[in-house]
């Protein structure tokens, strides 16, 4: 084995930050159950281990993801270096796809820098490296990361030319709208590291909102701190795509970045995983886009998923093959791979899914880095204003041959989005119209049945939820598609509200402050209310659809308009619940209030009646409009019409 020495950090080794819980420390280390006293870093960077104590780092966040490293490197090796004060012995596991644990070496130091080759052959389908540490003395282990031996080396393009190596520089994009103290925590963060500061060479903040950043009393501070390298832009409301085209338009236009971030601004964020992202990107073997993972803001330990595909059929988001959602590193630590009964029971809840490798059509742009020769190829995002502008563009650079990868490790901490209300409120039109055009766009099929059959399925959900407003807003996305692409530009600030208008005059899209602002609920006799909130289970789906649909059959009886049957949570507001009342109270996602929802049978028979008619026609135009938007995608994408529309909001 080749010992040549490491060069080039990829991953550091890191401590949780003081005063994180202890379920969040999990996401970093794991102490062994019988240590006898506890262990203590100075730092994020130094651990002190008492004599006879062990810590394992096959975590989240501090083991090696060797198998991505496998599929999209240059790399055939990896290097594990830290400096030992004091006496430990080192012992480095590998782990295979199926979670399974194998020893590979032990390691004894003593008051030494350590380095230790590692190959990544094992890794095809999956698999990660990592390390535990035990003290034979007070040791500290300082200074540990993942290593290359070499430094990156020129990457092919599809086209067979070679790009790079480029250097450790990245531009960060963080667009804000009405969020002023998330804005300022956010650059906060990314000065918290003067390792991760270093490697960044501008900070680009569209503020799109009339909230700014600048109003609260640190940011000085926070600008301060990054020296000199923020940069903030004006502009109206211009959605998600709005704010992160312009990102893209500057980091073209004025910088000289081999590397483009984006982030959220209403997240929490671990800094090295953008120094991560960089590494991953400048040792791909190709341009590739690398996206972080998205970690539970309201339950720190919890990974939301690993990562995200679009059925080729419905066009739907869903999750990628092999992918795991939701799982809780507090609970089921990476190592965790279940006792005999849990292996043999498929339902049952280990971390052996999280070993294998998971490949992705897309990753969300909570965080997601593009390679600058990518996006000078492809051009700029669509002008969606929110919802799918990241699908679109990831899909646009699969095609081109650049593939997202989404890459464990690299990581913020964002509001799931199964918290929200994005798919009955306002988003609802955007979610639609723009599924339409990408599919539009990239969908492969001869007719678009299976997109407009799913549509129709969560159509009739909606009538049994009496969320009326979101159909309405349906029919007018639907609208929107029909009308073609030239109108993109013109509509991208105005369509919010527009909607908005549209959407206040249904009972289900106005928030009260609370159910106790309205009478008492009368009750529903034979809706059972206890565990409504649960899942359905597929035995019992049949008799409930048959009662729901014969209560939808029949009028409402408005002598319930007065006063809701149920007062329910999100939660319990599923079909099953729903579909056999008149009146319900439902509580907004984030608990701010409630919407006072009551059943129209006419209302919803014309709202059906105009999506079944404007589904007929997307079918019989579905081969114009594809050629119609596919021929319109160089315009709608080009800098320079982007740049128009900033000129304009200058």
């Amino acid at each position: 084995m080749n010992a040549e020495p490491a060069v080039d950090v990829l991953q550091r080794i890191l401590m949780p930050r003081k005063g994180e819980p202890h379920d969040v420390r999990m996401l970093y280390l794991i102490e062994a159950e019988q240590n006898k006293q506890r262990l203590s870093w100075a730092d994020r960077q130094n651990l002190t281990i008492p004599a006879g104590a062990e810590v394992s780092f096959q975590t989240y966040f501090n083991a090696f993801p060797a198998s991505y490293w496998r599929r999209w490197s240059q790399l055939d090796r990896v290097i594990l270096a830290l400096d030992v004060e004091g006496a430990a012995t080192v012992s480095v596991y590998r782990s295979k796809h199926d979670g399974v644990r194998i020893s590979v070496l032990n390691v004894e130091a003593r008051d030494e820098h350590v380095e230790i080759p590692l190959e990544l052959r094992n890794f095809e389908d999956g698999g990660w490296l990592w390390f535990d540490v035990t003290a034979e003395t007070d040791a500290t282990v300082s200074n540990a990361g993942w290593c290359a031996g070499q430094h990156p080396q020129a990457q092919v393009m599809p086209d067979g030319t070679e790009v790079g190596p480029f250097p450790k520089e990245v531009a960060v994009g963080i667009p804000t709208f009405n969020r002023p103290r998330d804005a300022v925590n956010a650059l906060h963060a990314l000065s918290e590291d003067p390792v991760v500061l270093e490697a960044i060479s501008h900070v680009l903040m569209p503020d799109q909102g009339n909230q700014h950043p600048a109003g609260e009393s640190d940011f000085a501070e926070a600008e301060s701190k990054l020296g000199g390298k923020l940069q903030m832009f004006s502009q109206g409301n211009l959605g998600g795509s709005g704010g992160y085209s312009r990102i893209m338009y500057e980091a073209l236009g004025s910088t000289d970045a081999p590397y483009i971030l984006y982030m959220d601004d209403d997240i929490a964020i671990e800094p090295d995983s953008i120094l991560r992202a960089v590494q991953a990107a400048r040792y791909a073997a190709s341009p590739v886009l690398v996206g972080g993972q998205m970690l539970n803001l309201q339950d720190r330990s919890q990974l939301r998923t690993t990562g995200e595909a679009v059925d080729p059929h419905t066009f739907m988001w869903g999750a990628a093959p092999h992918a795991v959602y939701d799982h809780d590193f507090a609970r089921y630590p990476l190592g965790y791979t279940g006792t005999r009964e849990e292996q043999m029971n498929p339902r049952a809840t280990t971390s052996r899914a999280l070993h294998r490798r998971v490949d992705v059509d897309y990753n969300g742009w909570w965080m997601n880095l593009f390679p600058r020769v990518v996006a000078e190829k492809l051009g700029l995002p669509l002008p969606l204003f929110i919802k799918w502008d990241d699908t679109e563009y990831a899909l646009r650079a699969k095609a081109a041959g650049f593939p997202t990868v989404t890459w464990p490790g690299i990581a913020i901490w964002h509001m799931a989005w199964a918290d929200k209300d994005d798919a009955i409120d306002w988003q609802a039109y955007f979610h639609l119209r723009n599924r339409l055009i990408v599919a539009a766009l990239y969908h492969e099929g001869e007719d678009p049945s299976g997109i407009l059959k799913n549509m129709l399925k969560s159509t009739y959900k909606h009538i049994m939820c009496m969320e009326y407003s979101t159909m309405a807003i349906q029919v007018e996305a639907m609208k929107d598609f029909l009308k073609g692409p030239d109108q993109l530009f013109d509509i991208l600030e105005t369509s919010l509200p527009r909607i908005q208008n549209i959407r206040k005059d249904y009972s289900d899209a106005q928030v009260i402050s609370s159910a106790a602002d309205l009478p008492a609920p009368t009750g529903a006799p034979g809706v059972p209310t206890a565990n409504i909130g649960g899942r359905l289970a597929k035995v019992k789906k049949l008799p409930w659809a048959f009662k729901a649909l014969r209560h939808q059959l029949r009028g409402e009886d408005r002598a319930h308009w007065d006063a809701p049957q149920l007062n329910l949570t999100a939660e319990e507001a599923r079909w099953f619940t729903l579909a056999r009342l008149d009146s319900a109270t439902v509580s907004t996602a984030g608990g701010t209030g409630v919407a006072f929802r009551k059943r129209d049978k006419e209302l919803s028979d014309a709202l059906l009646k105009q999506t079944k008619q404007l589904q007929k026609d997307i079918t019989e135009r579905w081969d114009e409009l594809k050629r119609a938007y596919r021929g319109a995608l160089p315009e709608l994408t080009s800098h320079e019409n982007w740049g128009r529309v900033f000129d304009e909001q200058a």
